[in-house]
């Protein structure tokens, strides 16, 4: 007896020894099956429009999260007929399959596969990991048995269906519903549902433009699985087997593409906020779920890009074709143009590859696989960059941009030349639009907030404002003439000189504003003081310059971004306005989590008036300029669109302000500006700076565009006039002597000789104009149109402020 206690003593110890070593080897180290309570699964970041409507997502990992109530029935029993009968009635493993399995690996001398629950199946993805061996499937059973004990069998299910890979970049049930059906899952047929059933196995396996009969097959079986099961009757099962498949084409994230570059903006800002990854933290872009309100108007939108994209166009046409837009390995063009992203949106264009030529005509590859042609006289075009025709330049394995005609397709030509167009709200500093090239998948490069560039004549109203905060005013007399200075032994004398050459004498300071009188301009900037100008510029966020001349001319660089923001603030009475690309950020449940200082508006979405004041916002920025001084800037560049450099915007009809600029060269031509409630900046020049031929002006170029885009824009919005800040005193005067009038008013003609001028309270000219020498202004504004020069210099001995 006492022989036998000590063998049984034996044993056991051997058991607790061998439970031990298994615990040592399988189970220690293992995750902690309670934190798949907490588990959040890696959804997309989605970006809202201004409307608040979903219009982008940034995206490794298609998938949408729902709660278990949000299956439909038909979609549980497909996947429980498949993968796991008895799921509802085991605790995290099947017994009877596992030594089945390991019996079946042991006489084939193979590793098992298969046999694993829907709850191993959870674990091994999302706690073990995928590595094929006794090991891992041991270690995804124990951990399988203690999901069990922690986690609801619904709770598990759910985990299930949305974390599993189901093919075409759908991970979930719910993402896998709208690539092969475009569907929600609550929508989904019986067939559609077993077919759906059939992909975590290998969704490679089943893809129906591959494999179609091998997915009807294992599609039926599922269903002939549901009927065994009593999910489904015989009539059901017969009617769903004679159904096709039915699934749609792949298509993108079924998002239309609205504002590429716009939508790069948002990305980098968030990456920069949040991070791209899991590893950076539970708000990261790709993983984080996050939620963007973004300020971006897809109509703005539109028409921007639109007006941008053809003024670049015109500005091209004729010079001949600009080459390849890249080059891919004709051998493997399918594959290299899929993974390059290189495609254009514009009108009906699109990419293709040169496969081949003969003399006549090229075998041309496009996107979707198919081949074309593209005869030689669809591609009358000069290869600028030799002179030569461009159908002798097209080589195989170039990236072209074609278009649709007759049975073939045409050549088209991507400009050179480039540049940026953004809108900005001028009260609170929101971004309406951003196009910052001819198309983001050609070049992400964003001419609005990367391109540094000289603005030219856009600087002007600023060195004009420094000079109206230190005793100028609009009607102080300014000579228009040489003006030179000295610059040391080393540069000797620089001489300046208006665009058009000559000057004018001495006129108005809004004179030298609306016709873009250099001369005018640095003799100004050195009355002032470069020092004051640059803190000026400096203030309202355009550059940090050196107190040199030539900044008052536009020679520092900037951004489109800078320029129009700074606009924005003119108009904005002074006030600082940060451009805002995102309203807020929302985590996955809701919690707004940037901007840090972001504060709800209390009862603003009740239903109803509750009787009470309306909320009223405090105005937000602090004052970088005089606020006078910022509406005496408006008021006077308001009559560049009347007579100065962008009368052509003048027939809009409606108040608007704004200032052309051109760079020497010329090489950049501007124009910003806008109304009491949105400014907007378009830029053109090329990304490696060079001539863009003698008669480029921002007049001619970039206010076209602008109001091609605006055009549309400003029609529905009403005709509110810029309103002056408290203090400032609107005077009679003749506009281009700056005198006082008493005896006349202003009409609507623009080149009346009366205006209503702008001045801080004790500046407004102290000399009038007398009736008969208004008069015979009136008479000389008829013969020139208003734009007569006259040297009206000795009218002004002794007047405040001087002559310049």
């Amino acid at each position: 007896m006492r022989r036998r206690w000590r063998w049984l003593t034996y044993a056991a110890l051997a058991l607790l020894a061998a439970l031990l070593l298994f615990w040592l080897l399988f189970a220690r180290g293992l995750p902690d099956a309670k934190s798949l309570l907490d588990y959040e699964p890696p959804l997309p970041t989605v970006v809202r429009d201004i409307a608040g409507e979903p219009i982008y997502s940034f995206a490794r990992e298609r998938r949408v999260q729902l709660q278990y109530s949000d299956f439909p029935p038909v979609l549980i029993n497909a996947y429980l007929s498949a993968e796991d009968k008895t799921f509802f009635s085991h605790h995290g493993l099947d017994f009877p399959g596992l030594f089945r399995a390991a019996a079946q690996g042991i006489m084939s001398g193979q590793t098992p596969r298969g046999t694993s629950t829907i709850t191993q199946q959870v674990a091994k993805n999302l706690l073990v990991g995928n590595e094929v061996s006794y090991s891992r499937k041991l270690k995804e059973a124990i951990l399988a048995w203690r999901m069990e004990s922690v986690l609801t069998k619904q709770q598990i299910l759910e985990l299930y269906l949305n974390q599993i890979f189901l093919g075409r970049n759908a991970y979930g049930v719910q993402a896998a519903a709208r690539a092969y059906y475009d569907k929600d899952v609550a929508d989904l047929t019986l067939p559609e549902a077993a077919y759906l059933a059939i992909l975590p196995k290998g969704p490679a396996n089943y893809r129906p433009e591959v494999h179609m009969e091998r997915a009807l097959e294992r599609r039926n079986w599922v269903l002939g699985e549901m009927l065994k099961n009593g999910f489904i009757n015989r009539a059901q099962h017969d009617a769903a087997v004679r159904e096709p498949l039915g699934t749609v084409q792949q298509r993108g994230s079924g998002y239309s593409n609205v504002g590429g570059y716009y939508i790069e903006e948002i990305r980098r800002r968030l990456i920069a906020e949040f991070g791209e990854s899991a590893e950076d933290g539970p708000n990261s872009v790709y993983a984080g779920g996050l939620w963007v309100r973004s300020p971006i108007s897809p109509f703005m939108q539109d028409h921007a890009a639109r007006a941008l994209r053809e003024g670049l166009l015109r500005y091209d046409s004729g010079k001949g074709w600009s080459g390849p837009i890249a080059k891919v390995d004709v051998d493997r063009w399918q594959s290299e143009l899929a993974v390059s992203n290189i495609d254009v949106d514009y009108a009906d264009w699109t990419v293709a590859v040169v496969l081949s030529k003969s003399g006549t005509s090229a075998e041309i590859g496009l996107r979707d696989g198919s081949t074309s042609t593209l005869s030689r006289s669809l591609a009358m075009l000069v290869d600028r960059r030799t002179g030569q025709p461009t159908f002798d330049s097209l080589k195989p394995g170039d990236i072209i941009a074609v278009k649709p005609e007759g049975n073939g397709y045409a050549l088209r030509n991507i400009p050179g030349v480039s540049g940026g167009m953004m809108i900005e709200d001028v009260h609170t500093g929101r971004v309406y639009a951003m196009q910052g090239g001819f198309d983001a998948r050609l070049s992400s490069y964003n001419r609005v907030t990367q391109a540094m560039r000289q603005p030219g004549s856009t600087i002007k109203p600023f060195v004009y404002a420094s000079a109206l905060d230190n005793g100028m005013t609009p009607a102080t007399i300014i000579v228009d003439g040489p003006f030179c200075v000295w610059q040391g032994g080393n540069l000797g004398q620089k001489c300046f000189r208006n665009f058009s050459g000559g000057g004018g004498g001495a006129q108005t300071m809004r004179w030298g504003i609306e016709q873009s009188r250099n001369l005018m301009t640095v003799r100004t900037a050195s009355q002032t003081g470069m020092e004051r100008v640059v803190r000026t510029i400096k203030n309202m966020g355009i550059g940090d310059y050196q107190p040199y001349l030539a900044f008052a001319l536009g020679a520092g660089e900037t951004t489109v971004e800078r320029m129009v923001n700074a606009y924005a603030m003119l108009a904005n009475h002074g006030r600082q306005l940060t451009p805002k690309v995102m309203d807020y950020v929302q985590d996955r449940s809701g919690k707004v989590i940037w901007p840090l200082n972001w504060r709800p508006c209390q009862d603003c979405n009740r239903a109803d008036w509750d009787g009470k004041p309306m909320p009223r916002f405090p105005q937000a920025g602090r004052p970088v300029m005089n606020p006078m001084t910022a509406y005496q800037m408006v008021h006077i560049t308001e009559g560049v669109i009347q007579r100065g450099t962008a009368t052509s915007l003048r027939d809009l009809d409606r108040p608007l302000f704004g200032k052309t600029g051109t760079t020497n060269g010329p090489t950049n031509v501007w124009f910003v500006g806008g109304s009491p409630d949105i400014v907007a900046g378009v830029y053109l020049g090329y990304d490696q700076p060079r001539n863009m031929g003698g008669y480029a002006q921002g007049g001619t170029l970039a206010a076209p565009i602008w109001k091609a885009a605006m055009a549309p824009i400003l029609k529905d919005m009403p005709k509110t006039p810029f309103v002056a800040p408290t203090g400032v005193r609107m005077v009679r005067i003749d506009r281009r002597s700056g005198r006082r009038v008493y005896g006349g008013w202003p009409s609507d003609d623009p080149r009346s000789a009366i205006i209503w001028e702008a001045f801080k309270p004790e500046t407004e000219p102290r000399i009038s104009m007398r009736r008969d020498e208004l008069a015979e202004r009136a008479k000389e504004d008829s013969r020139t149109g208003g734009n007569a020069r006259r040297d009206v210099s000795r009218d002004f001995a002794g007047e405040q402020g001087g002559i310049y």
